[in-house]
């Protein structure tokens, strides 16, 4: 670095440390290894947000991390590249995560960052053998199920894409074989059948290693086996496996192990020498020696136990036969240790599951607690440390505990605990060491069904289809499996109810349908009670009522109740004078609908008229009034047919016919007069009656309301009916009936319903019951409909 620069980068440290405008943030990226040079990471001045019209203004500038940096900063924009190639392999050894951290100066004003980029492994390493040739030379009578062991692959990448298997080229005398007692993964040719030299003296094979990448990467190695000749015994250890184990402060040159090896040849088939495997690790050659005449190993560089506690060497023993045979074992060097190792928990017995019924003191688990250390570093404490109704129990053999409940459990407020064992020994400094595992608490039938609401209410429209689901109720239970699966039933206990015996409802799910269909006019409410039952051991069960209110449909015509002949059919006769002036009332259609609502509103059209000037029909009221005065030329008969129509979805009608007669005014004046007379007597009587009816609907909707709320909020059982509101409700009077039973009159009151409107169950919804003031002889009053 050139001099100018070393002091402006002591500057612009000295500026880091002593400005007030100093600001930090931390930034984190990710990238392939196999990523180009000058690829862009990410744009720190974007990520930390900085004014992007001040960046060129402002410089970056990587100030610390390795020395070989790999990445730089783009002046211009800001963004971080790479500067040069990366090799994690190079950077990074070993299966971790690996993490370059960098700083980043930025100037005007002065600000520091740091950056952290992860280099993510790849697969671009091909597993490799350190030779590419490895020859065996194998007499011809070496029984079959010998072993020889091949050279080991190795790949630099970490994890999956590290080597995962071997292959063999196929031939009918030798096989691969990779022991499974070894911790690495180490192949064997292994002869399967033997082999002839004088049908063929030399085979030629090839090992491959392949690694976990995707692709898979490979390598090979050409083996090739000699045949010879005689020497038909090989050395032979004393153990197939030898194991020891030394202190970690151990002297160089010191002694550790001589091995024996025998060979029941003579001369020189006979005499042996030792050697170490050709595939160990170069860390194995570096720290031990084996003496090829002796079979004496010893110490020849540093032991250090955080570096390596164990070492395995694969030692041959080979004699001077030819061709020469060799024998294997495997000496297994343990490294003993200080303080440093922790305490082990071990859980010799768990009930992964404990009922929630489970008294205090049930053992929940069994564990012991060891640790490798002796004396003092091998005294351990244990404890549990995670929240819990658990406690630790000793027990009378030294290290050896047992989990038990303290209290009672509760499934429904807590499913499943976590508990944590804490050890720690008593070494200087201590060691921890925790295990944690995980208790499932087993559900009891404790918990009666609950229904969504209580009580229910449903609106069904009349006429429905019998046989089909009309509504459903449901119900949960807090409980799981068995003791939450729930029944329903109709409860049909106490007096008879003709209703219930029209409903079905299924066990499974609740639905619940009508073998009936109901009609408005019969049946307004109803109410019946619904039972939910779980499938526990003893079984728990909730009932909850049922409010069902009938909602009205268009079902009923318009019923015409003048005029009406003696045949019963809707047909009339009028007689006028032929001299009344434009608007006289020549009669008036009455009708009535037995729906409520717009289903109930009527409506009066002229549907066929003989002379359309003559007359006029009000809609709403039904009145026939003339519209100019008659002529001579006027005929002297009428026939008018009026279309009486409701304004129900799908309208309904009738149609009622009114002859009207012209006759000469000599004999009409006192019929008139009378018939005048009594009409407006009657048209008095109708306003009255109006008024009254609009008054007690009025009354008996407000009534509705407070008895509505009261009920809602006193929950009480006697419910009174409600109906959703219809579409452009307008709040008033559709239309009135009256009607006489014995000396009695009735008017039938047809309001649209809003919300908060009621009916009281069991009533007539819609009749109310006028005194007669009517002498003996007058007429039954006719419909009235909203003028």
């Amino acid at each position: 670095m050139r001099r100018k620069d070393c002091y402006s980068f002591a500057f612009y440290f000295a500026l880091l440390f002593c400005s007030r405008q100093e600001a930090s943030a931390q930034l984190r990226y990710s990238v392939p290894e196999e990523v180009k040079v000058e690829s862009v990471v990410g744009n720190v001045a974007k990520d930390l947000g900085l004014d992007v019209p001040s960046l060129p203004d402002r410089r970056f500038r990587v100030v610390s991390g390795s020395k070989d940096l790999k990445f730089d900063v783009n002046q211009d924009n800001g963004a971080l590249y790479v500067h040069k190639k990366i090799d994690r392999e190079e950077l990074c050894q070993g299966s971790g995560a690996c993490l370059m951290e960098l700083k980043i100066l930025v100037e005007n004003p002065l600000e520091m960052h740091y950056v952290t980029v992860e280099i993510t492994d790849i697969n671009d390493h091909s597993p490799n053998f350190d030779e590419k040739q490895q020859t065996f030379e194998i007499a011809e009578h070496t029984l079959p199920g010998r072993r020889f062991q091949l050279h080991a692959a190795r790949d630099p990448d970490a994890g999956i894409n590290s080597i995962r298997a071997y292959t063999l080229t196929s031939n009918d005398h030798f096989e691969l074989e990779i022991p499974k007692n070894y911790e690495e993964k180490i192949p064997f040719l292994v002869l399967k059948k033997s082999l002839d030299r004088e049908q063929k003296h030399k085979h030629s094979l090839v090992l491959t290693a392949i690694d976990g990448g995707k692709p898979p990467r490979s390598g090979t190695l050409n083996v090739s086996i000699v045949v010879l000749d005689s020497n038909d015994n090989r050395p032979i250890f004393s153990q197939e496996t030898y194991e020891i184990t030394i202190p970690e402060n151990i002297a160089f040159g010191a002694l550790i192990l001589k091995l024996n090896a025998t060979d029941q040849d003579e001369d020189a088939n006979g005499e042996i020498e030792y050697s170490l495997g050709k595939t160990l690790r170069r860390k194995v050659y570096e720290t031990f020696e084996l003496d090829k005449f002796s079979g004496e190993i010893t110490v020849k560089g540093m032991i250090d136990y955080e570096e390596n506690e164990v070492y395995k060497l694969d030692v041959e023993a080979s004699d001077k036969g030819a061709p020469p045979l060799t024998g294997e074992c495997r000496v297994i060097i343990k490294i003993k240790d200080l303080n440093d190792n922790p305490p082990e928990i071990e859980i010799t017995s768990l009930s992964n599951t404990v009922s929630e019924d489970s008294k205090p003191g049930t053992v929940i688990s069994l564990l012991s607690v060891t640790d490798k250390d002796s004396e003092v570093n091998g005294n351990v404490i244990t404890s549990i440390i995670s929240n819990g109704p658990f406690e630790l129990k000793p027990s009378y053999k030294e290290n050896i505990y047992s989990v038990i409940t303290k209290e009672l459990l509760d499934r429904e407020e807590m499913t499943e605990y976590e508990i944590k064992i804490k050890a720690t020994d008593c070494g200087e400094p201590p060691l921890t060491s925790s295990k944690t595992f995980s208790v499932q608490i087993s559900d009891v039938n404790d918990n009666s069904p609950l229904f969504s609401q209580s009580p229910f209410y449903f609106y069904l429209t009349e006429n429905n289809v019998a046989g089909m689901s009309v509504f459903s109720v449901s119900a949960t239970d807090q409980d799981v499996n068995e003791n939450a699966a729930i029944s329903y039933h109709i409860m049909r206990e106490g007096r008879p109810n003709e209703i219930m015996s029209f409903l079905n409802i299924n066990s499974d799910n609740g639905q619940i349908s009508a073998l009936k269909s109901f009609d408005f006019e019969t049946l307004k409410t109803f109410q019946f009670h619904v039972a939910a039952t779980d499938s526990g051991t003893p079984s728990l069960s909730s009932n909850v009522t049922v409010n069902v209110f009938i909602l009205d449909q268009n079902d009923n015509p318009p019923v015409i109740l003048y005029p009406v002949s003696s045949n019963g059919s809707a047909e009339g006769v009028e007689e006028i004078p032929r001299n009344v002036n434009a608007g006289h009332l020549v009669t008036k259609v009455r009708a009535y609908d037995a729906d409520i609502g717009y289903n109930g509103w009527l409506l009066f059209s002229l549907q066929e008229v003989t002379d359309h000037s003559l007359f006029g029909l009000d809609r709403y009221t039904g009145q026939i009034r003339t519209l100019r005065s008659f002529t001579e030329t006027d005929e002297a008969e009428h026939k008018l047919v009026i279309l009486v129509k409701d304004n129900g979805n799908i309208s309904l009608s009738a149609t009622a016919t009114v002859i009207v007669k012209l006759v000469e005014p000599k004999e009409a004046f006192a019929a008139s007069d009378v018939k005048s007379a009594a009409k407006v007597n009657e048209e008095d009587n109708v306003t009255f009656y109006l008024i009254i009816t609009l008054g007690s609907v009025s009354v008996l909707f407000l009534i509705s309301i407070v008895v509505l709320i009261a009920m809602q909020c006193s929950k009480s059982t006697n419910y009174s009916s409600k109906y959703l509101q219809e579409t452009n409700y307008d709040g008033t009077l559709c239309h009135s009936i009256q009607y006489r039973s014995g000396d009695k009159r009735y008017m039938l009151v047809g309001p649209r319903m809003s919300i908060g409107s009621t009916i009281v169950p069991g009533s007539h919804a819609n009749t109310l019951v006028l005194p007669d003031r009517r002498r003996a002889s007058e007429e039954v009053r006719h419909p009235l409909t909203k003028p």
